[in-house]
């Protein structure tokens, strides 16, 4: 099993609520799947540019004129999102860490998302619609926040989005472990409400490493 771990919280473990959640969820992976191969991308050391005029062309250029040739300007405006496609591509399972900042996700992991999600890298443009490109099976979203959200909550903006992101290229299945209300000076019961969720990251965690993950040449029907 691959997971590629996707980090966009600044703060040092001890300090952050959603990297204490990262920390019970892969302690417990690798204690069931000592042979996990972990990828861990921190976007405050690798940090994404934004989605570019120049990156626009060279990925969807392509897709609306046959034969087109990126310039080399839009070729290095590749560079970042190949390498961050080639890791998403061979991961099996996708972990995103983050907190909710202003009721979405840091705009570090947009920027992200933004590069990883074009043609060409991730997914290609086929006559009945996207052909995902890569082959992950499931995307685990652990988040913290100060506030209390209830379930499709209309403030909530980064499930929503980071939702429909990965369905769009073929991912439909979702875990979330939300520690909310890590706000002290809101809410009295913090420590109880994020014990909770780190039990609930280590649940998940149990979930995923019973994942079938056998090749698609192994699934196919024989000749």
């Amino acid at each position: 099993m691959n997971v590629l771990h996707v980090c966009a919280n600044p703060k040092p473990t001890e300090e952050s609520v959603s990297k204490q959640l990262a920390a019970a969820f892969f302690g417990k992976l690798i204690e069931l799947k000592p042979e996990v191969e972990l990828v861990n991308v921190n976007l405050y050391d690798e940090k994404p540019p934004f989605y570019s005029y120049e990156l626009y062309r060279a990925v969807w250029n392509p897709v609306f004129e046959e034969g087109y040739e990126p310039s080399k300007v839009e070729e290095m405006a590749m560079n970042y999102a190949s390498k961050q496609a080639e890791l998403f591509n061979a991961a099996d399972v996708l972990v995103l860490t983050m907190p909710m900042w202003n009721f979405s996700s840091p705009a570090i992991m947009k920027a992200w998302t933004d590069q990883i999600l074009c043609p060409g890298l991730t997914f290609e443009m086929a006559e009945n619609g996207v052909k995902p490109l890569h082959k992950i099976k499931s995307v685990v979203l652990l988040v913290a926040s100060g506030g209390i959200y209830k379930e499709d909550d209309a403030r909530d903006a980064l499930t929503r989005q980071a939702l429909t992101a990965f369905d769009f290229i073929g991912i439909e299945d979702f875990e979330i472990v939300w520690a909310d209300g890590q706000n002290p000076m809101f809410n009295a019961n913090c420590e109880e409400r994020k014990e909770m969720a780190i039990e609930a990251a280590i649940e998940i965690a149990e979930d995923i490493a019973e994942l079938d993950l056998a090749p698609a040449s192994e699934e196919a029907d024989p000749e």
